[in-house]
């Protein structure tokens, strides 16, 4: 670069002033490449244009510093007032104002990484706003037909999700979503199918997820714009992301977190092995509890009956019926009886008036002799002459007296 000669006493201009300090710095090969560490302060984000303007200090000095929107939007972590960093870059001359200042291209936090710095810084973001209230978590479904699984089609995941599906769940309908897991074209995929599946309905439930790995292998799974997608679709999500020591913001903000994607499968589908199980003995129980229930109903329609009969008129009519025919027996018997008695009696008695009876002495060759229709009981009141009957046991006779 070339390199104005600066003459003493020669009167410059401010500009070239500053022109000729810009071009003395800049050509200092060792301000080229600066790593500089300091504490963050007066942090100004501009949003329309990207760019960061902030000043580095330590305990006696302070530098200022901008981080240009091409640099910027590579950043993993958002910086803040008061963070200690490690900043890559040069130190140039901002010309028009005479300040030199140092312009990153790289910056990292100071005694932590910036994945995991970006990943709280989100976490913490995502968690103010709401997005991992329990009370925004959707229930799964008991008996789904379809399982929606987003994970990349050539993992072990895949496999191990599908094959714990059928076996568990033969009858299940799956819906692969193959997806990049990782890289930078990773979130937009797997923001796409979780958008996809909840756009057509397409399943029950999804499960997206991939196997283990590190921080980097896992971090399309800690995008703000995925937190989101999950957090808005209307079908529960089953986040299933690693090995069970791995969490990403994907766990925090589905519906379900499963520690492995195996265990996300058995989340998913109920086991058939289980369900017949349980249904066996649900059958047993019901069918125990209606045959008790039968039996008591039984015992119970018989003693309503038993009481029905009791308190019925027809039960106290055919009662007093009862009574009646037993009481009309009991007359009938104390009329026979009487009946007996008095007729024993009166044969008795004809018996003795028969004894007594004219006529039956008649029939033993006796007569009865009448005179005016008075019994003659001695010869002294008939006199010669008189006329007089005979009664015999056939007959009368007409007889006439004709001497002593």
């Amino acid at each position: 670069m070339y390199t104005p000669e600066f003459t003493a006493p020669r009167v410059l201009s401010v500009s070239q002033l500053n022109f000729y300090i810009k071009s003395i710095i800049e050509n200092d090969a060792k301000l080229n490449l600066v790593f500089l560490t300091g504490e963050i302060s007066n942090l100004t984000d501009h949003y329309r244009s990207g760019h960061i303007y902030l000043s580095l200090k330590d305990e006696k000095s302070v530098i200022r510093a901008v981080m240009f929107s091409g640099n910027a939007r590579n950043l993993r972590f958002k910086p803040a007032d008061g963070m200690k960093v490690i900043c890559r870059g040069r130190v140039a001359v901002y010309e028009p104002t005479g300040q030199y200042q140092l312009y990153i291209e790289d910056m990292q936090p100071d005694g932590i990484g910036a994945l995991n710095l970006a990943y709280e810084q989100l976490k913490k973001k995502l968690s103010e706003k709401g997005l991992f209230d329990s009370a925004h978590k959707k229930p799964l479904p008991k008996f789904p037909k379809t399982v929606g699984v987003i994970t990349s089609p050539t993992g072990a995941a895949v496999q191990d999700i599908r094959n714990i599906l059928f076996r568990r769940f033969p009858c299940i309908n799956v819906v692969m979503c193959p997806v990049l897991v990782q890289g930078d074209s990773a979130p937009e995929q797997l923001i796409r199918a979780v958008q996809t599946l909840d756009k057509y309905k397409a399943c029950d439930v999804i499960i997206i997820g991939r196997g283990g790995g590190s921080i980097e292998d896992l971090w399309a799974f800690n995008s703000e714009d995925l937190a989101y997608a999950i957090y808005d679709c209307s079908i529960p999500v089953i986040s299933a992301v690693g090995h069970e020591t791995d969490f990403t913001i994907c766990d925090f903000v589905s519906d379900m977190r499963a520690p492995t994607p195996s265990a996300a499968a058995e989340l998913a589908v109920p086991d058939k092995n289980e369900l017949m199980s349980y249904y066996l003995s649900q059958r047993q129980y019901v069918s125990s509890l209606c045959d008790s229930i039968i039996k008591n109903n039984r015992a119970c329609l018989a003693d309503l009956q038993r009481r029905i009969s009791l308190a019925s008129p027809g039960s106290k009519i055919t009662e007093l019926e009862g009574r009646l025919s037993l009481q009309q027996s009991r007359l009938q018997t104390l009329i026979n009886e009487k009946y007996s008695e008095k007729s024993n009696s009166i044969t008795r008695l004809s018996s003795k008036l028969e004894a007594l009876n004219p006529i039956s002495i008649l029939s033993r060759g006796y007569c009865i002799a009448e005179k005016d229709g008075c019994v003659v009981s001695s010869s002294k009141q008939l006199e010669t002459g008189d006329c007089f009957t005979l009664e015999l046991s056939d007959g009368k006779i007409n007889a006439t007296v004709n001497g002593d």
